[in-house]
């Protein structure tokens, strides 16, 4: 059972306009990254309230905060992040889920040229970082789903088994992102296979492998790029996933804040989604 959500914020900047391409695409759910180009994290109080009314005035829920915590460097201080994290916290209980998108940090001063194989020296911090998060998550009944993004800690097959397998907590899962592996040049479908015990969460996008480094700028419809997505679809139907499915196409491209498909592109991304998941046997929720 999928049930469909997106990231609004890459039809639109302007939620009203969210909200109406999202009910046209009969998407229900929305995880809630930014309105109006500001971050969820960022908003004001009134901000959120104002939020809040449209969406409870549309029939639109959340499948999650799609908050930023977790992208800063894994040296940079922890307690004002912490401090950010608690404030996502905040939010699930004032826009009513119970689902964080985090990440499992940066290279030591963000560094660009930081070689993957130096991770083992900084694997214990990270450790400790995410085990804190998902204590205070546990204690609010709230769910962390660690996204696989390029460049963290947790980019790479074996290393997002690690964080969920040591960390070892139910409210510390792995939202599976096929494309995020592909764009890293990781098996999509080794991917799969060793974080599926953990995941109860998806984020639907796809990509030629490799990604900006080798000239495919954009993400591609569901089913055209290198992330085999039918094979994490099929096997989640055959161990009776029950969850969120989350558009994120990133058609006209993406980084690390986001990304743009279009109140254009979007039903088409969707659509080719739901084809996928008839496909595999899956049913929408």
């Amino acid at each position: 059972m999928f049930t469909l959500s997106a990231f609004a914020d890459e039809i639109s900047p302007d939620p009203r306009e969210q909200v109406a391409v999202l009910k046209a695409s009969r998407v229900r759910f929305i995880e809630f990254r930014s309105i109006h180009k500001t971050n969820v994290l960022n908003l004001t109080d009134d901000q959120i309230k104002e939020f809040k009314a449209l969406i409870d005035g549309e029939g639109i829920g959340l499948s999650a905060i799609g908050s930023p915590i977790g992208k800063v460097a894994v040296d940079a201080p922890f307690e004002p992040h912490l401090d950010k994290f608690k404030r996502a916290i905040e939010l699930c209980g004032v826009l009513g889920t119970r689902g964080i998108r985090v990440f499992s940090y940066y290279p030591p001063g963000n560094d660009p040229n930081f070689d993957p194989a130096n991770w083992p020296a900084h694997r214990a911090e990270v450790i400790r970082r995410m085990g804190a998060k998902a204590e205070i998550a546990a204690k609010n009944n709230v769910v962390l789903f660690h996204e696989n993004e390029h460049r963290i800690y947790g980019d790479s097959p074996d290393r997002v088994a690690d964080i969920l397998g040591t960390v070892n907590s139910p409210a510390l899962r792995a939202a599976y992102d096929a494309a995020n592996y592909t764009y890293g040049n990781f098996d999509p479908v080794e991917g799969w296979e060793k974080t599926k015990a953990y995941t109860s969460h998806f984020h639907i996008k796809d990509w030629k492998r490799g990604g900006h480094a080798a000239g495919h700028d954009y993400g591609v419809i569901a089913g055209t790029g290198d992330g085999n997505v039918a094979h994490s679809i099929r096997g989640a139907v055959a161990m009776g996933y029950k969850g969120f499915a989350v558009m994120e196409p990133h058609l006209r491209g993406g980084g690390p804040t986001g990304g743009v498909t279009g109140p254009d592109l979007f039903p088409y991304a969707t659509d080719a989604f739901r084809a996928i998941l008839r496909d595999c046997g899956g049913v929408e929720g």
